[in-house]
């Protein structure tokens, strides 16, 4: 059987038409298909290939790893020196209070972790999650996600879990002395790319350490230069309690954090030891693969690539059907007009050999998020294709 045939017949599928892509290997900015055809990522993988694929000290720590051990004990048991050392430098960037990290294996495992900690440190069960908010797909997670598509189907979730509109000042009294957190993306991805406003952002700080509750960022997505800053919340002046992780962090391979401080994750230790486990989370490879990848980021100007990233969009992007460029550093979104344009213009982009983001529950919106080290003469040739295929339907 062929691999296309096995794919369909012994693969679970999620929907009706697959993208169905062949791969044959990936480089740079660059997916090859079996059929010798180039794609441009200008996804990244949904913001994982920030340094695009296989960049070579990624590929370089994980050979060096491999050749030393694998999986040898379930999380924090062992002394592991891939895991000690990519949280020395990852809580070297991040404020004091953000001094302690849990390794898991995924964005939606982090936002499971970070749900547990807040409840467990707090003694409180309620949480405020926010209208068009995503957060993953596991039970907890939908529970705190703002978009009933995904919400429905699956329902009774969690109880006590109240949704606010974002970027509103309203309804902020619902977050009282009964909630254990308040959950939010700084920018909604899934949302469709809409950035808080800072005003706001503090006022939900302060409401928080008014009444006491935990304040989580779901910095999944936007983490790790994404949108300029290592990470998001540098841009606001505020410092969550909880901050998950994952998509960028491991380089392109599977790796998710939450972070908090030591104080908060003492409540893992007892009322029962081990109250929180994981077999695979900090497995030793991905930490090679996410130290190597937080070492060139580091290395370079990459929040300043990002910023460049988004300047030259807003100037190519210029078409009559595009009605808006939302986002911040290489986390845009193109606005267009309807959904019939939006499917034209991926569609034949996807021709033309550009991966594009789009997707049936947010219909009039392309995601781009080309990965970091692309090349300004390839950024402004590729938007500028987006564009003129934008003219051909308007």
């Amino acid at each position: 059987m062929n691999k296309k045939k096995s794919f369909y017949k012994h693969v679970a599928q999620t929907s009706d038409a697959p993208m169905g892509l062949e791969i044959e290997r990936a480089e740079g900015p660059y997916i090859y298909t079996t059929d010798g055809k180039e794609y441009i990522d200008f996804i990244s993988g949904i913001a994982v290939s920030s340094l695009g694929h296989r960049h070579p000290k990624v590929v370089e720590a994980v050979k060096r790893q491999v050749d030393r051990h694998l999986h040898v004990m379930v999380y924090g048991e062992f002394i592991q020196e891939p895991q000690s050392k990519y949280a020395e430098l990852l809580t070297s960037q991040l404020p004091n209070s953000l001094d302690r990290v849990y390794f898991v294996n995924s964005g939606t495992e982090a936002n499971e972790g970070a749900l547990k900690l807040a409840k467990k440190h707090t003694g409180r069960h309620k949480f405020v999650g926010f209208h068009h908010g995503y957060h993953g797909d596991t039970h907890g997670s939908l529970s705190v996600t703002g978009r009933d598509v995904y919400r429905d189907p699956y329902l009774p979730l969690l109880p006590d879990v109240h949704f606010l509109d974002f970027n509103s000042l309203d309804g902020l009294e619902k977050i009282d002395s009964e909630t254990a957190a308040v959950i939010m993306e700084p920018i909604q991805g899934e949302g469709g790319i809409i950035p808080a406003k800072k005003e706001w952002l503090q006022a939900v700080r302060k409401r928080c350490d008014e009444v006491g509750a935990l304040l989580i960022f779901d910095e999944i997505q936007t983490g790790f230069y994404r949108t300029g800053s290592l990470f998001a919340f540098r841009g606001y002046d505020v410092v969550p309690d909880i901050m998950s992780l994952a998509k960028a962090m491991g380089g392109g391979m599977p790796m998710g954090a939450f972070v908090s401080s030591s104080e908060i994750f003492e409540s893992f230790k007892y009322d029962p030891p081990l109250n929180h486990v994981t077999t695979f989370g900090g497995h030793p490879v991905s930490c090679a693969a996410a130290h190597a990848t937080l070492s060139e980021l580091l290395s370079d100007e990459y929040g300043a690539k990002a910023e460049r990233i988004e300047k030259i969009a807003r100037k190519e992007l210029t078409a009559d059907g595009i009605t808006e460029i939302r986002g911040v550093g290489a986390m845009l979104g193109m606005e267009l007009e309807d959904r019939e344009l939006t499917q034209q213009v991926v569609e034949e982009c996807m021709e033309k050999g550009i991966i594009l983001g789009w997707t049936l529950h947010s219909n009039t919106l392309v995601r781009l998020a080309p990965p970091l080290i692309i090349e300004e003469k390839l950024l402004r040739s590729t938007l500028q294709t987006i564009n003129k295929t934008v003219k051909k339907y308007c």
